[in-house]
């Protein structure tokens, strides 16, 4: 470009210039993109950092709690081992002298037991009326428990059957819809059939009328003996000809005759197309009801189950309250039941 004197220039090259300040301007566009992609990226990191950093705060916090709660439920003083040796009710927790009738400790030098006494008929009394109480409460228990699910059940029922009434209902619409369109489609082919009919009347009536003023147009010029095609028209009709007489069919007898054979084609295939139609939309209609009959009863079989299923864990539930009130009657409440050591006492003296 220097040595060339065609583009060789005196002074500045000014397009070299605004190259070189476009690619300066390229490039400084380019770094100022790069920092702020590195701008949001930092300041992303930093929220994702103080978002971690609020987590484990929350974290630290709730396990603190839970530790403090676990202590204060757990580790109390009266939870650890040694406990019993300065435990300030101890005296208050300490076994009496004489606990029951038939405590083996109670010697007869100790003077605790005496014949004929009875202590622990209080206890008796009040544990047989606890008892009489547990048993009324768990009869109420259990009658309130039926009631609910005799309550419960009548609910899913009255919601399953108005469920499908309105499914019934639903279904109803549907089929009074299909029912009127498909009525609204044969009114309509009627009154094409209808239309079709009177234009048909009033085509063979004008035909008629054209046929009978041809023929007295031949009566009155007498053109039988000319070569007119009019003459050889016979009188019985106008698809009849005089066989001596006729010359050929003319031009526009080929052409009416063609066009009435593509109107009845026509006819035909519009009469073909309409049936098919009609019978595709009966067999649409008869495919949405039997879908709708399906989706219907598969919705009924899915209720049934859910309630199947809700009846058995219900039931499962009621055999492990039964079995827990069983057992804690057997471990808790029947813990020291009468021997016969004890009934075998009484009547045997005077006293």
């Amino acid at each position: 470009r220097i040595f060339d004197a065609r583009t060789r220039q005196i002074g500045v090259d000014t397009t070299g210039l605004a190259a070189q300040i476009e690619e300066k301007r390229l490039r400084n566009q380019v770094e100022n993109e790069r920092k702020n992609a590195y701008d949001s990226e930092m300041i992303k990191n930093s929220q994702i950092c103080t978002l971690l950093d609020t987590r484990q705060k929350n974290d630290t916090m709730r396990q603190n709690v839970e530790l403090n709660k676990f202590r204060a439920e757990q580790q109390n003083a009266a939870s650890r081992r040694e406990f019993d040796l300065y435990d300030p009710e101890s005296k208050k927790k300490d076994q009496p002298a004489r606990v029951s009738d038939d405590d083996p400790r109670c010697q007869v030098s100790g003077l605790q037991l005496f014949q004929g006494e009875d202590l622990s008929a209080p206890e008796r009394k009040k544990l047989q009326q606890e008892q009489m109480r547990e048993w009324i409460k768990q009869q109420l228990s259990e009658k309130n428990r039926e009631k609910e699910a005799a309550r419960h059940a009548e609910s899913l029922y009255q919601k399953k059957m108005m469920e499908l009434d309105a499914r019934a209902v639903q279904l109803a619409k549907e089929e009074e819809e299909c029912r009127r369109n498909l009525n609204l489609a044969t009114k309509n082919y009627n009154a094409a059939l209808d239309a079709e009919r009177k234009a048909k009347e009033a085509i063979d009536k004008q035909k008629e009328l054209d046929d009978n003023f041809t023929e007295l147009s031949n009566q009155v010029f007498g053109d039988t003996l000319t070569e007119n095609p009019g003459v050889a028209q016979s009188s019985f009709g106008a698809h009849r000809v005089i066989t001596d007489r006729w010359k050929g069919m003319s031009a526009e007898q080929r052409a009416e005759i063609q066009k009435i054979r593509e109107q009845q084609q026509a006819e035909k295939q519009r009469k073909l197309e309409e049936e098919r139609e009609l019978q595709k939309e009966y067999e649409r209609s008869q495919l949405l009801q039997a879908n709708a009959a399906i989706l219907l009863e598969r919705e009924t079989a899915r209720k049934a189950a859910e309630v199947e299923k809700k009846i058995a864990e219900e039931n499962m539930r009621l055999q492990k309250e039964q079995k827990d009130t069983l057992t804690r009657l057997t471990k808790e409440v029947y813990t020291n039941p009468p021997t016969e050591a004890y009934f075998s006492q009484f009547n045997t003296g005077t006293r």
